[in-house]
């Protein structure tokens, strides 16, 4: 387990420029100066907002030749913006956990020294109470980076489980994602790490981040078979993006 930054604009590939000038290029031209305006963060944001972007990830059929980072970002920065969710680095974040959590074993809750993962919330909360400053921080992080992730991605399964089995409703995962998100943007960490802002946006608006993810969810993935990883779940889609 680690400390997820925003860093999903800051590790684009060869490809996904090349991506970029597929669609982009009759405006941007020569490749050298689509590089240039990418170094310079202004105008590279400026590019990646171009909704042609978004569309052709949508669109285009077969295996995407860009990277996970790049797919991520552009799916979520498109769909928050339309949510009235404006702060880039708040998609930048969210972006980075799913391009994270797309591989299963990073979306589990490892702690230092422990020989298992903790898989439930239960868990997690109890780790809490005997965990050192630092490790309550991360644990805190991923409460909240998980439920908005379940939440987010998977709200269909996880409204299936609570009517089937008794399992916790959606209002309990926005209510844990919140509250962890709170907690976790006042931590000295948090500021450290330049994410006491994301974490306080998140927190004050996880059900309308939640939403916006359900829109992205609802256009890529399917839900069929037994195999509910993202990482599975792209592969089915159509619309995969191709691992780091």
């Amino acid at each position: 387990m680690k400390v997820i930054k925003p860093n999903c604009r800051v590790q684009f590939a060869a490809r996904d420029v090349e991506f970029i000038l597929s669609v982009l290029g009759g405006k941007l031209e020569k490749t050298d100066c689509l590089v240039r305006l990418l170094a310079d963060e202004d105008s590279r944001d400026l590019i990646l907002d171009d909704e042609a972007l978004y569309r052709a990830l949508l669109e285009r059929g077969g295996c995407l030749r860009v990277t996970t980072h790049f797919y991520f970002y552009i799916l979520v920065r498109q769909v928050f913006k339309r949510a009235g969710i404006a702060d880039r680095g708040v998609a930048d974040y969210v972006a980075e956990v799913l391009t994270e959590f797309a591989r299963a074993d990073r979306a589990r809750c490892v702690l230092p020294g422990q020989p298992a993962a903790l898989d439930y919330f239960f868990e997690m909360l109890a780790a809490l109470q005997t965990a050192d400053d630092h490790t309550r921080f991360q644990i805190r992080a991923h409460i909240g980076n998980y439920s908005l992730f379940l939440s987010g991605v998977f709200p269909d399964r996880i409204r299936e489980r609570a009517e089937r089995r008794g399992f916790p409703d959606l209002n309990y995962y926005v209510a844990l994602g919140r509250t962890q998100f709170r907690v976790a943007s006042d931590h000295r960490l948090a500021h450290r790490y330049e994410l006491a802002d994301i974490f306080c946006a998140l927190s004050e608006r996880f059900e309308t981040t939640r939403l916006a993810l359900n829109d992205i969810a609802d256009r890529l993935f399917s839900m069929s078979g037994p195999d509910y990883s993202l990482d599975r779940l792209l592969n089915v889609s159509g619309n995969a993006a191709n691992p780091d």
